[in-house]
């Protein structure tokens, strides 16, 4: 796939990036269908052709289940050929989520993430919200500490995956990049992530599928359409329909370079 870079950051991903929520998660979940975890052999050979389809991000959380220490597991191997995004704020135990966006909280997410991720250093960090967006940037340590962990080079770019406009746009000040539902059913943030790019901060569409109810190709068409979009985070774990959507994809760009 053509490589592009998110915003100011200096990683390089592509238009098409992997959710890797249903590698590890399958309760308390918002997809129309349920679905069986896959099993380990599975996992290893789905996350191998994501990278062989050249897919440049794999997204991840510590509230999506077995996810982390999946990828660490099956693709540490080839952590050179692929940027690594992960989260903090949000744990997911006994069928329900637990939010700790503290200092200490945060510190020992992030560690607990590069010791499953196998990995020396995370590419980006995003606070998964809990939907008071205003409440965790300005009342928690989230924030702060996370700028200092990137000081000290445990991670290379921070960020916030909201839920509300508002809280989108209180991120434009100290984020390296936002994560940003956006679909035809809801364009809400259209302002927000064209203001994120004349600022530099590299945009990533979360649910651009709304969760599985929209059709692909319609709604890849639709994100990846605006061109102030970086990547689109897409899920799943049928690898024929990864490389489906990713044709679209590479399909569009194309087009734009014609």
């Amino acid at each position: 796939m053509q490589s592009i870079t998110l915003g100011k950051t200096g990683l390089e991903i592509t238009p098409v990036s992997f959710g890797a929520f249903k590698l590890g998660r399958n309760q308390g979940i918002k997809y129309p269908q349920s679905y069986d975890l896959p099993s380990d052999a599975e996992t290893e050979r789905i996350l191998n052709r994501v990278l062989d389809l050249g897919v440049g991000l794999i997204d991840t959380a510590p509230a999506y289940g077995l996810s982390e220490e999946r990828i660490g597991q099956f693709v540490s191997h080839r952590r050179d050929e692929f940027c690594l995004s992960t989260k903090t704020g949000e744990t997911f135990l006994n069928g329900e989520s637990h939010y700790d966006y503290s200092a200490e909280g945060t510190r020992l997410s992030v560690e607990r993430s590069l010791r499953r991720l196998r990995t020396e250093v995370l590419d980006l960090v995003l606070v998964h919200s809990n939907g008071r967006d205003i409440c965790i940037q300005e009342q928690t340590d989230v924030v702060p500490t996370l700028q200092r962990l990137k000081e000290q080079g445990k991670i290379r770019a921070i960020g916030f995956s909201g839920k509300q406009v508002a809280g989108a746009q209180l991120a434009l000040h100290w984020a390296d990049v936002l994560m940003i539902e956006y679909h035809i059913g809801d364009s809400s943030h259209s302002q927000i992530i064209e203001e994120a790019q004349s600022r530099g901060i590299g945009v990533l569409v979360k649910k651009g599928l709304a969760s599985g109810h929209l059709a692909a190709q319609e709604a890849i068409r639709f994100v990846l359409g605006n061109r102030f979009v970086d990547s689109m985070v897409i899920g799943g774990i049928n690898t024929d329909h990864l490389a489906a959507n990713c044709h679209i994809a590479n399909g569009l760009f194309g087009q734009y370079a014609a």
